[in-house]
């Protein structure tokens, strides 16, 4: 479609970011379950070929633009009954070499989305992540806890800023404008079409195992996250959205099962049957010197289980085979 086009219809969601790794799997659920869909997306680090399965349907369509672009979003939100905003600069990798872009497109998109939300009383759910706990090391994480972030001279900090900026706007709209909106704080979500392009660790260590490479776990591969498959999260997405209770809070979503990285390596070594060896790179070698890494990231679920009755519960094996058997298929 060209760009700035949008048609002349009416949709029950918008997904911004929805040509992206946890974009496209919500628009296919969201089509299977007979909504119809319109997905905003400048295609920066999303891709037109994870909306494959979408595309023949009648009930999808494909806008390509930037969140920066406030009458594009204004009209895209128009004609659309619920907002689903996960468009963000993404990845470790992305975010520390290009700190200025990822301030810009989170903060400044993240308004235009709200403003736009606001302007037409459109239920809105804020895509944020486990990065706002910051430096707490008050795990697990409860949505109400303290946020404790690094220095401003170390750039890996201006992600889980900027995220808890969008989350104070988020919350302004909702009381000063009685804007519907629910906050997720996405943990470590993971599975299919996934790209370890940006840092992200898991389909990294596959593709580095697929390939007979050395897996690089940096540091010294002690610190604990918590994955969940996609396809949950997804699902806990949907849920969260349809329960009015959940409507001004931040929800946490995510598995809380821990799993060191230097282990999380060594399963995908198994799983893939690879010959690969496990080697440790100092942060100081994989990141600028700024870099700062947190031991544990692990969420307190009872907010979620509340709500919806429902939380992520894939093992990691599910987890790790089911990005495995993805990579094999391509």
């Amino acid at each position: 479609m060209e760009k700035n086009t949008i048609p002349d219809r009416s949709y029950d969601f918008l997904l911004t970011g929805g040509a992206g790794f946890i974009g496209s799997h919500l628009c296919e659920s969201l089509l299977e379950s007979g909504s119809s869909v319109l997905v905003l997306d400048d295609l920066s680090t999303g891709a037109l070929s994870n909306l494959e399965s979408c595309e023949g349907s009648p009930s999808f369509d494909f806008v390509p633009g930037s969140i920066l672009e406030d009458d594009l979003v204004s009209r895209c939100v128009e004609r659309s009954g619920t907002v689903v905003h996960l468009a963000a600069a993404v990845g470790v990798e992305q975010i520390i070499r290009k700190p200025v872009d990822t301030i810009e497109i989170n903060v400044r998109g993240t308004e235009n989305v709200l403003r736009a939300s606001s302007e037409f009383s459109r239920r809105t759910f804020i895509a944020s992540t486990s990065e706002v706990y910051g430096k707490s090391q008050d795990a697990p994480f409860d949505e109400e806890g303290d946020i404790v972030l690094g220095a401003t001279s170390r750039s890996r900090w201006s992600y889980a800023c900027s995220k808890a900026v969008d989350e104070f706007l988020a919350m302004a709209y909702s009381k000063d404008r009685d804007l519907e909106i629910v906050i997720g704080r996405l943990f470590n979500t993971v599975g299919p079409r996934q790209t370890g392009r940006y840092g992200m660790v898991l389909p990294r260590f596959v593709d580095q195992a697929l390939e007979g490479r050395p897996v690089t776990v940096y540091g010294d591969g002690l610190q604990t996250r918590c994955f969940s498959l996609v396809d949950e999260v997804v699902r806990c997405i949907v849920n969260v959205l349809s329960t009015p209770e959940a409507t001004g809070k931040a929800v946490n979503i995510g598995s809380t099962a821990e799993i060191t990285i230097l282990e999380l390596a060594r399963r995908v070594v198994d799983i893939t049957g690879s010959g690969s060896e496990i080697i440790k790179v100092p942060y100081d070698e994989a990141y600028p010197r700024d870099f700062e890494d947190m031991r544990r990231r692990v969420p307190d679920i009872t907010r979620l289980v509340e709500l919806t009755g429902y939380a992520p519960s894939a093992g990691i094996d599910e987890i790790i085979r089911s990005v495995v058997d993805w990579k094999r298929s391509l």
